[in-house]
């Protein structure tokens, strides 16, 4: 794949955000541990999964705060697609987690203490702070996103029907990655804060991903099987570890001139919107 060349910390002129609409159902033959057969690793993503519905709906309001002040018609635009993007990943999430469920796993318990926290955070911190979070959690995702594209060993051994949610959720992630960042420098721009809330959400996000895989373990009766956990953790932080790898692209977050497209995978998406056939499901684009 050929880098393609862009001004540092610019949003490429030919990136579109794109809403779909994918209706994803999961029958009774996708597995128990349908991550590679793995229970660690499938409740790696179960633990991810069970707070995607209500903190999706989190990074909406914290970006639709500021909508009717951004003054850049096209980032206004751009965030009424963010906004049906991330309203679909919530209810795409919601039905993988009653599958989930349907298997005995606790999803709406972790659900139900996401939202608690975020409800703290609303009455508690700024709308600067809000959607500085978001511009952090963002900044996950987008990096996560972009290592299960450009890895196939993170996908491969997936149900197929799993495979698609995650890949598809991936595309749309790395689409809409500068979105909400784009508003905070507008809005408000500050670099300590930007910086002080990645510093504080990963410590959060860190900690409470590991405390709820740590649960799902133990439900499934997996807590006190350590070779499930050594094979597990270094599939994750070994030395070709997907998480460790991750590590590079995070602090990039702490540069002062940084920007979500400062990596460009406007090639991968396209690749990956061919291969999945996701221009089927478009309802709208943002140019």
């Amino acid at each position: 794949m050929s880098l393609l060349r862009k001004k540092k910390g610019v949003k490429p002129e030919n990136s579109s955000i794109t809403v779909r609409r994918m209706d994803f159902v999961f029958d009774e033959q996708v597995p128990r541990y349908w991550a590679d057969n793995s229970p660690f690793l499938t409740h790696t993503l179960n633990a991810l999964s069970a707070t995607f519905p209500v903190g999706e709906r989190f990074f909406v309001d914290t970006v639709r705060h500021y909508r009717d002040r951004i003054s850049n018609p096209q980032l206004k635009k751009e965030v009424s697609a963010f906004i049906g993007q991330e309203a679909m990943h919530a209810k795409e999430h919601e039905s993988y987690n009653d599958h989930a469920a349907a298997h005995g796993f606790d999803m709406a318990g972790i659900e139900a203490e996401i939202a608690g926290r975020i409800e703290f955070m609303k009455k508690n911190l700024s709308p600067e702070r809000q959607l500085a979070i978001t511009c952090a959690l963002e900044h996950f995702t987008a990096i996560m996103a972009e290592a299960m594209l450009t890895t196939p060993d993170m996908y491969e051994g997936f149900h197929p029907s799993i495979a698609k949610l995650w890949l598809w959720h991936a595309v749309e992630e790395n689409e809409h990655k500068a979105v909400a960042f784009d508003v905070y420098q507008e809005q408000v721009g500050d670099y300590w804060i930007r910086v002080r809330a990645m510093a504080l959400t990963t410590f959060m996000f860190t900690f409470n991903q590991a405390r709820f895989q740590t649960r799902l373990m133990y439900e499934d009766g997996q807590l006190l099987k350590p070779m499930e956990w050594i094979k597990g953790a270094n599939r994750l932080w070994g030395r070709k570890g997907w998480f460790r790898k991750l590590i590079p692209a995070y602090l990039e977050y702490y540069k002062r001139d940084f920007h979500p497209w400062d990596s460009d995978t406007r090639e991968l998406l396209e690749k990956w919107k061919a291969e999945l056939k996701l221009d089927e499901q478009a309802i709208k684009k943002a140019a």
